[in-house]
């Protein structure tokens, strides 16, 4: 037990020595929670080499917070869903490159054995994107006004401060309207 509080008080003793180092650590979500299907993860390695789901320690401090308010502890580049309505969860991955340049989003459905990857969009230059899913509904695009009516859920694209754009699919086809820019 002794043992235990003096970790305890090394550990809060280093924290507040290091706080740039504190806050790092306490901004990584659950261990697991950007864990992929190790068969998904192994095609993404192929498809997309280098490339590792964003995490909220990818995130700068103001979209961390924005991100915690809404989602606590998930993960921001991961969102899953009954997308195409049929009861297989389908997976939304933020996806950031070896280089950071530019993220990938990418929409991946398990069909069978296989892994079925559709990419969607990129986030362009940081601050970095976060996906997260939305119940079905009507989603207005802001510039065009063409509406989309979500009878799944969507799953929202969003780089905090300056755009999210909903994706939904309509039964024939996966469709996008720009709901902040």
């Amino acid at each position: 037990m002794k043992s235990l509080l003096r970790s305890a008080w090394a550990i809060l003793i280093f924290a507040a020595s290091f706080p740039s180092f504190a806050q790092v650590v306490l901004a990584a979500p659950p261990s697991g929670a950007c864990d992929l299907p190790q068969s998904l993860q192994a095609e993404i390695a192929t498809k997309y080499p280098g490339a590792r789901v964003v995490t909220q320690s990818d995130l700068i401090e103001g979209d961390l917070k924005f991100y915690r308010r809404d989602h606590d502890d998930a993960c921001p580049g991961l969102a899953k869903a009954d997308f195409f309505g049929d009861s297989k969860p389908t997976l939304a991955v933020v996806l950031l490159p070896r280089m950071k340049k530019e993220s990938q989003l990418i929409i991946a459905r398990e069909v069978g054995t296989e892994w079925t990857i559709r990419p969607m969009d990129t986030g362009g230059d940081p601050p970095v994107p976060v996906v997260w899913s939305q119940p079905r509904g009507e989603y207005a695009d802001i510039e065009n006004g063409k509406i989309i009516r979500a009878v799944h859920p969507v799953f929202v694209f969003c780089g905090y401060e300056s755009w999210a754009i909903v994706y939904a699919w309509t039964g024939k086809k996966i469709d996008k309207v720009w709901i902040m820019d």
